[in-house]
């Protein structure tokens, strides 16, 4: 399925070009992610610029990638309705109209990747790019290394070209991954820069001092080992992977040890690896506004309205699941539960075939797992490589539909079984 319908009297070298062009701009779309400093942002005004043009060139949507399309719309019914119990709208509207911005961008990637897998790779290239460079920043700001170095810092922790650690932090795991993937089964020659960027993205993610993002970065790490022991068959190269795995982790913890030396990241360090923080466990805390925002739910099936909670509580909701309920209502609820649970389906379904796309729905379903996990205690439904992922595994998920039924199509084989009989 093409992406792109090609007008009358366009060559193929000539459309093979758009299309280069097209992925090209595809993977800049997906660099830009990574600077976010003011709304909207050029990741914003890109993006929406790169659908406009790409629908009207004949973006095509299958129906494969409708469940996807079907539930984000009913996300957004709910979360127009919420507006509906609102005396003031305020901002309202402008959140609700980036929350269907970031859904139609989900869309995209998906369409995009189901019309050409290769795609995944420069997007894959292009996050990476956009960690490192955005990790650099936050490093050097946090330690005064460069003027104006304060503007890639809060509250002494980095957070690099964002607004907010706790949303720079779960940003480089995914990219970073996808290095250590290559470091586990890439050429010995491409060793020392993924290595590298590994270094950099964990020294930044590290800085964030997000716990939430820490306990993503080594949850996925260690599922990324899992899955790659539990997929290759073979003795030799389970042992490699163990050996380089083990190396890793042993340089890691001396990397810690070193940063820990630095005063000031040793007090900040001691302070975030408390489990539970005065903030979380006090009077009106993160867990007790839970339970009273879940009570308070309970009696409002069309929701508060976006940001509403924080009027009524000292704070935001900083629960994904309570943050449904409260800003998209009953509805908005049901349709995310059931969109996270059917995303992660496909994913895991698909996670051990060999196939091109492999890799990159593997990444993918192990970060948006670890999401489902820390939207416990943070309100992920803005976050633009959320919806990313959501983006990549529905893609690569209409990618295995298409190519289960090549391969029961009647022809290819009679085709196969008159091969084999030759």
């Amino acid at each position: 399925m093409s992406a792109i319908v090609a007008p009358s009297g366009v060559d193929r070298p000539q459309l093979a070009a758009v299309g280069l062009l097209g992925s090209a701009a595809v993977a800049f779309g997906v660099f830009l992610q990574g600077f976010v400093m003011v709304e909207p942002s050029p990741h914003e005004l890109f993006v929406a610029a790169l659908i406009g043009i790409w629908a009207f060139c004949g973006l095509r949507l299958s129906r494969f990638t409708a469940p996807l399309f079907t539930l984000l719309v009913l996300f957004m019914i709910g979360g127009m309705l919420s507006l509906t119990m609102m005396d003031d709208l305020d901002v309202a509207p402008m959140y609700m109209a980036v929350s269907g911005f970031l859904a139609i961008t989900s869309i995209f990637y998906a369409a995009i990747i189901e019309a050409r897998h290769e795609r995944l790779k420069l997007m894959f290239q292009a996050w990476v790019w956009a960690g490192v460079c955005t990790s650099s920043l936050g490093i050097l700001g946090y330690f005064g290394l460069i003027p104006g170095g304060e503007a890639f810092t809060r509250y002494d922790r980095a957070m690099g070209a964002f607004q907010d650690p706790n949303v720079f932090g779960p940003f480089l795991v995914a990219p970073s991954l996808y290095l250590i993937h290559g470091v586990l089964k890439g050429r010995l020659i491409d060793l020392p820069l993924r290595t590298l960027g590994i270094l950099v993205m964990a020294l930044g993610l590290f800085l964030s001092f997000s716990r939430a993002a820490w306990g993503l970065y080594l949850f996925s790490a260690c599922m990324l080992v899992f899955i790659l022991l539990l997929k290759e068959r073979t003795g030799a190269f389970r042992l490699k992977i163990l050996v380089i795995a083990l190396a890793g982790v042993v340089f890691m913890v001396a990397s810690l040890v070193v940063a820990l030396q630095i005063p000031q990241v040793a007090d900040l360090f001691s302070s975030r690896t408390q489990l539970v923080q005065d903030y979380d466990g006090g009077h009106l805390g993160r867990f007790e506004r839970h339970r009273f925002g879940f009570l308070l739910s309970m009696e409002r099936p069309l929701g508060i309205g976006p940001m509403m909670f924080s009027k009524i509580f000292p704070e935001d909701e900083h629960n994904v699941w309570l943050k449904s309920l409260t800003s998209y209502g009953w509805l908005g609820f049901v349709s995310y539960v059931t969109l996270i649970v059917w995303t992660l389906s496909i994913g895991f379904r698909f996670l051990l075939l060999d196939r091109p796309w492999q890799p990159y729905l593997m990444i993918a379903s192990i970060v948006l797992l670890g999401h489902a996990g820390i939207g416990n205690v943070i309100d992920t439904d803005h976050w633009r490589h959320f919806y990313l992922l959501l983006g990549i595994i529905w893609g690569c998920g209409a990618l295995e539909y298409r190519y289960s039924r090549r391969s029961q199509a009647p022809g290819l084989q009679k085709t196969t079984s008159e091969g084999a009989a030759a």
